[in-house]
Protein backbone atom coordinates (compact mmCIF):
# COMPACT_ATOMS: atom_id res chain seq x y z
CA UNK A 1 0.00 0.00 0.00
CA UNK A 2 1.23 3.41 -0.33
CA UNK A 3 1.60 5.60 2.19
CA UNK A 4 0.05 9.07 3.08
CA UNK A 5 -3.36 7.91 0.88
CA UNK A 6 -5.28 6.30 3.43
CA UNK A 7 -7.66 7.57 5.61
CA UNK A 8 -6.63 6.69 9.73
CA UNK A 9 -9.11 3.90 11.11
CA UNK A 10 -9.77 4.73 14.38
CA UNK A 11 -12.09 2.96 17.20
CA UNK A 12 -14.95 5.11 18.31
CA UNK A 13 -18.19 4.82 20.32
CA UNK A 14 -21.39 4.48 18.09
CA UNK A 15 -24.81 6.46 19.76
CA UNK A 16 -27.99 5.03 19.50
CA UNK A 17 -30.43 8.26 19.01
CA UNK A 18 -33.52 6.23 19.76
CA UNK A 19 -32.39 4.75 23.28
CA UNK A 20 -29.07 6.57 23.90
CA UNK A 21 -26.84 2.84 23.73
CA UNK A 22 -23.76 3.10 23.30
CA UNK A 23 -21.14 0.15 21.40
CA UNK A 24 -17.53 0.19 19.99
CA UNK A 25 -17.11 0.22 16.26
CA UNK A 26 -14.64 1.41 13.94
CA UNK A 27 -14.94 3.98 11.20
CA UNK A 28 -12.83 6.23 9.67
CA UNK A 29 -15.56 8.91 11.15
CA UNK A 30 -14.95 10.63 14.54
CA UNK A 31 -18.74 9.61 16.17
CA UNK A 32 -20.96 8.03 14.10
CA UNK A 33 -25.04 8.14 15.24
CA UNK A 34 -27.21 5.17 14.48
CA UNK A 35 -31.23 6.02 14.62
CA UNK A 36 -32.05 1.92 16.09
CA UNK A 37 -29.73 -0.35 17.58
CA UNK A 38 -29.95 -4.14 18.48
CA UNK A 39 -30.97 -2.92 21.58
CA UNK A 40 -33.88 -0.93 20.54
CA UNK A 41 -35.17 -2.18 17.31
CA UNK A 42 -38.30 -4.68 17.30
CA UNK A 43 -36.93 -7.16 15.28
CA UNK A 44 -33.76 -7.90 17.48
CA UNK A 45 -36.46 -7.04 20.95
CA UNK A 46 -39.42 -9.51 20.53
CA UNK A 47 -41.76 -6.84 19.72
CA UNK A 48 -42.46 -7.11 16.01
CA UNK A 49 -45.80 -7.37 14.79
CA UNK A 50 -45.87 -9.42 11.78
CA UNK A 51 -48.83 -8.83 9.44
CA UNK A 52 -51.04 -11.58 8.51
CA UNK A 53 -49.87 -13.44 5.43
CA UNK A 54 -52.20 -15.70 4.66
CA UNK A 55 -55.15 -13.47 3.77
CA UNK A 56 -55.05 -12.80 0.43
CA UNK A 57 -55.91 -16.22 -0.42
CA UNK A 58 -59.07 -15.92 1.62
CA UNK A 59 -59.76 -12.60 0.47
CA UNK A 60 -59.37 -13.34 -3.25
CA UNK A 61 -61.73 -16.67 -2.67
CA UNK A 62 -64.10 -14.72 -0.88
CA UNK A 63 -64.11 -12.66 -3.27
CA UNK A 64 -65.14 -14.43 -6.19
CA UNK A 65 -67.22 -17.14 -4.07
CA UNK A 66 -64.64 -19.66 -4.63
CA UNK A 67 -64.84 -22.66 -2.09
CA UNK A 68 -61.90 -24.63 -1.34
CA UNK A 69 -63.17 -28.06 -0.47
Amino acid sequence: MKNGIHPNYNRINITCTTCGNEFEGGSVKNQIRVDTCSNCHPFYTGRQKFAQADGRIERFNKKYNMDNK
